[in-house]
């Protein structure tokens, strides 16, 4: 039996939130492979190993509360770390990779304190299975061209071209060209089971995946962006997921943690949104002790074959296409577009869309 759970239409816009059957799809994402980190010369970056897998990134360049780092190759082997040392006073940390490669992490990134960590690089990232955040604050991984300031200022972030005077204002924005890279998280999937007893769900074999720490902000905002089995955790906190090309997005400062903006900026014009997947059961969950915020902005397809269950609020905007199978759950509070709930041991319900609606209480009806 499929069960869905209607009400009045948020004043917060439309959300969306996709999950559908785990079935085998060959996109030939590569694996994860050997990393490297290496500096390129503009920022003073400094970069020690003694073993090629596990990174020290010292020194760069501050500005007020921002620091930054420019990296010719930034990537991070199964098992090995990149752990940036920071002063305690620094507020956000600014990477961005130049090289033309893409960033492949399948380790540990750490960071000291409470700083937000930005990593930015134009030709893509991917994160494997093994990939963990040890951070205090909140990250945006991003496939952006440059990274923009309240002062106006901005940074370019293809080329190692160092300004002669760096921001010592917030992050508020990202610009992208019309070819961004794309942003994969691949993962094992959620593990997520119903208890046919209870009709209960079974979340205590859920990997976290790449999880940031209570009341953040975990922001992926690139080309095209697929999670392929990943998880993305953030306990009572922010996930912002979106695909965008020639164009930019607003980055909101919040008491804590980050909004992504697709409206606040100027973002009419040639800008285009693109596609987000979740496949082969990849799950999304900031449920936690306060509510949390799922949100995502696409106008291509929203496709895949996730078994699996999300949980939070969702909202964003969405003019395009679901399908698939259904076979998971959707709870917390929120706006939902587009949701899909089916029995998980049904053989292939199809979608069922609730398009325009919203849904605000807990979903004591699925099943």
């Amino acid at each position: 039996m499929i069960a869905q759970s209607k009400a009045k239409q948020s004043a917060y816009g439309l959300g969306m939130v996709f999950a559908s059957v785990s079935v085998a799809i060959a996109f030939g994402f590569p694996a994860p492979t050997w990393g490297q980190v290496s500096a390129d010369g503009s920022f003073n970056t400094r970069v020690n190993t003694s073993n090629n897998r596990d990174f020290t990134i010292e020194a760069g360049r501050a500005a007020g509360g921002n620091l930054y780092h420019s990296f010719q190759d930034f990537s991070v082997p199964t098992d090995g770390s990149a752990s940036f040392n920071n002063a305690s006073n620094v507020r956000n940390i600014i990477g961005r990779v130049t090289g033309g490669r893409v960033s492949t992490i399948d380790g540990l990134i750490r960071a000291n304190g409470s700083a937000n960590l930005f990593l930015i690089n134009p030709s893509g990232l991917i994160f494997g299975a093994n990939a963990v955040l040890d951070i205090g604050g909140s990250f945006v991984g991003s496939t952006g061209d440059r990274i923009q300031f309240a002062d106006g200022t901005d940074l370019r972030t293809s080329t190692p071209q160092a300004p002669p005077l760096l921001s010592v204002s917030v992050p508020v924005g990202l610009q992208f060209g019309a070819n961004p890279g794309s942003i994969q998280v691949l993962g094992s999937g959620n593990n997520i089971t119903l208890d046919p007893e209870t009709f209960s769900i079974v979340r205590s074999d859920r990997p976290p995946g790449l999880q940031v720490s209570s009341g953040q902000t975990l922001a992926l905002i690139g080309g095209d962006v697929t999670l392929q089995g990943g998880n993305l955790t953030a306990s009572s906190g922010r996930i912002e997921i979106g695909s965008v090309r020639n164009g930019e997005v607003g980055l909101v400062p919040l008491a804590s943690g980050w909004r992504v903006d697709y409206g606040g900026r100027n973002s009419l014009g040639d800008r285009q949104l693109g596609t987000v997947q979740l496949i082969d059961a990849a799950s999304v969950d900031v449920s936690g002790n306060t509510f949390g915020n799922i949100s995502g902005n696409t106008s291509g397809n929203i496709t895949g074959n996730t078994s699996g269950n999300t949980t939070g609020n969702a909202s964003g905007n969405t003019t395009g296409n679901t399908s698939g199978n259904a076979s998971g759950s959707v709870q917390g509070r929120g706006e939902i577009y587009e949701s899909a709930i089916a029995q998980p041991f049904l053989p292939s319900p199809k979608v069922q869309a609730t398009v325009n609606e919203s849904f605000y209480e807990p979903a004591t009806e699925l099943l």
